[in-house]
């Protein structure tokens, strides 16, 4: 029988937290300037057009989404820690880039190749390398509770360095942030002794079509799109309401976000115990998509002054942050066993997609309509998904486990155990991969012993 550690060792825990932080030099750089920088460039570029600032802020978005999977797939060759440093070197570069730029359309080309850096799709494989198997998802919520945070952390501490610094600032202090990253690499990641494809955290492309044509997963990947391109689109005017409704000027705005952010962070906490521990994830998930719906309404008619702007973002930012929560949990829940790191890919690569459409088309639909015409847009694309998601089955705990096996099987005998294993109490899903050495299964792992299932999976194959 497998012997089983109760904790993770010093090795793995150094792995998720160097990891964790280099995933949070990434999302500062990228979204500290969210809420400072359609205010800086009306100011600094003459002529520039809403169409304009809604490219540079969303322009990120595309270039990730196209490069991402590729770098995970170079790592497999070259390495992951090159390829992490590759990214963080052209992170920077698009970092220093914004810094200098003359004009928006040099800013455009600087925030296209910060997004080139894209190292998300590495980082995980790397996770999944460093860490043992029964705590890679410990690993990887580290993982994504850091990305939430920096996400949060960056609306704040954006301003408070405008303030200090000034937004060409920022982006100096971004290019900072891509040398603490390296730095990391070099120095806090452990030494990944044994690297191979790692199809829990890597996108496999022989298996684009199955995923894009789960009508679930499919739901997922348009709602994340929805959400980000919603986020991205309102960031385009929401620093125009703050300074012009709420009364701060853009130096000031953190003022507003730090209450905003934490009060939301409290008070999505019942909301993910309810959906993750109470089997209520559906109505809360389906609840959130109409709130951030409504409250693109709000931000049309409602926002009249401070409290109002104040109230109308907390609710909001409420929502995101769930929702930004439960779907890469979704995801898991939904995907087939072997087919999680394509389905996370595939995902991730929709979520930068929605920023990049949300941020083009929203600022063009200002540019055009004005305030109706935005919030129009990202009330009526809120309101579609809240509709699809209506739809979705009622997702249940599972999660994705995987086993080597050591035994040589023939194809002929699967069937019979797949069956067998199917019998094991909290197995839902099971699928053998000869070509790997390995199975995976969907589990509830508050049914699995998992010591106990791969002692019953050994006696199976004697």
């Amino acid at each position: 029988m497998s012997e089983f550690s109760r904790s993770m060792t010093p090795t793995e825990r150094r792995a998720a937290f160097s990891i964790a932080g280099i995933f949070s030099t990434r999302m500062l750089g990228l979204f500290m300037i969210f809420p400072v920088f359609a205010l800086f460039a009306q100011e600094e570029f003459a002529d520039v057009t809403a169409t304009q600032i809604g490219i540079a802020i969303g322009i990120y978005g595309l270039t990730q989404a196209f490069l991402q999977i590729p770098y995970g797939m170079l790592s497999d060759r070259f390495g992951r820690k090159p390829l992490i440093i590759v990214g963080m070197l052209v992170f920077m570069l698009g970092s220093i880039i914004c810094a200098l730029a003359e004009s928006i359309e040099m800013m455009i080309v600087g925030r296209a190749i910060q997004g080139m850096g894209a190292v998300a799709a590495v980082l995980m494989a790397s996770v999944a390398d460093l860490v043992s198997e029964q705590f890679r998802l410990r690993a990887m919520s580290i993982v994504g509770l850091t990305i939430g945070f920096s996400f949060t952390a960056s609306l704040v501490v954006g301003p408070m360095l405008g303030e200090l610094f000034g937004v060409r600032g920022i982006f100096w202090v971004i290019a900072g942030l891509g040398v603490l990253g390296i730095m990391l690499v070099l120095f806090a990641v452990p030494k990944i002794e044994q690297q191979s494809f790692q199809r829990e955290a890597e996108a496999d492309p022989s298996q684009f079509k199955d995923v894009l044509k789960n009508p679930q997963l499919l739901r997922l990947d348009i709602g994340v799109f929805v959400l980000h391109a919603i986020l991205t689109a309102m960031f385009i005017v929401v620093p125009f309401l703050i300074r012009d409704t709420a009364g701060l000027d853009s130096m000031h705005h953190w003022e507003l976000y730090l209450p905003v952010m934490l009060l939301s962070f409290v008070l999505m906490v019942p909301f993910i115990i309810q959906a993750e521990s109470k089997g209520r994830m559906k109505p809360i998930f389906v609840g959130a998509i109409l709130t951030i719906s409504l409250m693109q309404l709000a931000l049309l008619y409602g926002a009249s002054g401070f409290w109002s702007v104040f109230l109308i973002l907390m609710v909001f930012f409420t929502a995101f942050n769930l929702l930004e929560a439960s779907l890469p949990s979704l995801v898991v829940k939904l995907s087939p066993a072997d087919k999680k790191g394509t389905a996370s890919g595939v995902y991730s690569s929709s979520q930068f997609f929605g920023a990049a459409f949300g941020g083009a088309l929203g600022g063009w639909l200002y540019q055009t309509f004005g305030l109706e015409g935005l919030f129009g847009f990202t009330a009526a694309i809120g309101f579609l998904w809240f509709l699809l998601a209506a739809t979705m089955v009622k997702p249940m705990p599972l999660s994705i486990a995987s086993v080597p096996i050591t035994a040589k099987l023939e194809d002929a005998e699967l069937p019979g155990l797949v069956e067998k294993l199917l019998t094991y109490d909290g197995v839902n899903e099971v699928v053998f991969r000869l070509d790997e050495q390995r199975v995976y299964f969907k589990v509830d792992r508050q049914k699995v012993d998992e010591a106990g299932l791969i002692e019953y999976l050994e006696k199976g194959l004697s």
